[in-house]
């Protein structure tokens, strides 16, 4: 004899069926979560390259914290090209899409940033004078929504006037070219020319914020006859290394810059921050504030590597003798 059950009566069955079962099932199975989705990494960019070793770091720096793209992180790229023009307009963009932290290169950036946000988390990846620039309170106590790293240090400026004295031992007259609407190329320029006295060296400063500016200055530079080129490093000037080589070229003037692509381009040498450590490192500060730090809280931090490149093809074109003390010094010498 079949026994038919009714359609009410086979629901329950099945629901008291289910409920048995429960017993045996795993206990986290019932109340698995969804994956949460990426946490967002807005990063503004004025002078360097998504694709450029040092902005590469940063993704290293998040991996080796434990991050993986596209599962844990979003990154979002902004970049200005070199051109502070854009900068309002990325910042926008990024105040849009409303992200989880912001990463930042360039002190100009940040202070943008920071005047769009008091509530988003800013890290400086580099930046060149935090507190002079009013971005924080102190490096100690940064305060407010901003934290990162700092490269402002007089010891550095005054270290790349000594080794280009060391290349060239009868150095006498050095020009400097600057970007007058930076505060913190005015403080170097002080350093500067407190450390060039020291070592009886005349320095003639020449500014440059635009385009146009650099017919003026070189035909200054040519005439105080100077001996060699100090470029204070900005994304603007840096976007105009072609024009500026090009002259330094033509007049046989040795550079020296701070960042490695310069001297890939035919500067003389470079003595810097090691831009890619200091990528790295933001990457811990984005990693404690997702593990819920206050950036006000965080210090800002000094670099802690330095680099010398040194191009020898160029050397030898100039007629300079590199003396063995820069080549033992050196991490890396193009030929």
């Amino acid at each position: 004899m079949i026994r038919r059950l009714s359609r009410r009566a086979f629901v329950s069955s099945v629901a008291a069926l289910v409920s048995s079962f429960g017993a045996f099932w795993p206990s986290g199975a019932s109340n698995a979560q969804q994956p949460q989705s990426p946490r967002r990494i807005a990063v503004l960019l004025v002078a360097f390259s998504s694709q450029s070793r040092e902005v590469l770091a940063l993704r290293e720096g998040l991996r080796d914290a434990g991050y993986t793209e596209g599962r844990d992180v979003a990154l979002e790229w902004h970049s200005a090209e070199g051109d502070y023009a854009r900068v309002p307009s990325l910042v926008a963009d990024i105040m849009r899409s409303n992200p989880d932290v912001v990463l930042v290169e360039n002190t100009l950036a940040v202070s943008a940033m920071k005047r769009a946000t008091s509530t988003i988390p800013i890290v400086i990846a580099v930046a060149a004078d935090p507190v002079g620039s009013g971005l924080v309170d102190s490096l100690a106590r940064p305060g407010g929504n901003v934290t990162g790293l700092s490269m402002m240090m007089p010891d550095l400026v005054s270290k790349r006037l000594q080794l280009l004295h060391e290349f060239l031992p009868r150095l006498k007259r050095v020009g400097v070219l600057r970007d007058p609407s930076l505060p913190w190329h005015a403080k170097a320029v002080k350093d500067l020319l407190a450390s060039a006295k020291s070592m009886a060296i005349e320095v003639t400063v020449m500014p440059a914020e635009k385009p146009a500016d650099f017919d003026r200055a070189f035909s200054a530079l040519r005439r105080h006859r100077v001996q060699a080129l100090y470029v204070l490093d900005n994304a603007f000037i840096d976007v105009q290394r072609e024009t500026i080589m090009e002259f330094a070229t033509q007049s046989r003037l040795p550079v020296t810059y701070g960042a490695r692509s310069w001297v890939e381009y035919g500067a003389l040498f470079s003595y810097s921050a090691d831009f890619s450590e200091m990528f790295r490192r933001a990457a811990g500060y984005v990693d404690k504030i997702f593990k819920g730090a206050n950036p006000g809280d965080l210090p800002i931090e000094q670099p802690r590597k330095f680099e010398l490149v040194v191009n020898l093809k160029t050397a030898q074109a100039l007629g300079v003798k590199i003396p063995e003390s820069i080549l033992v010094q050196a991490d890396e010498v193009i030929k």
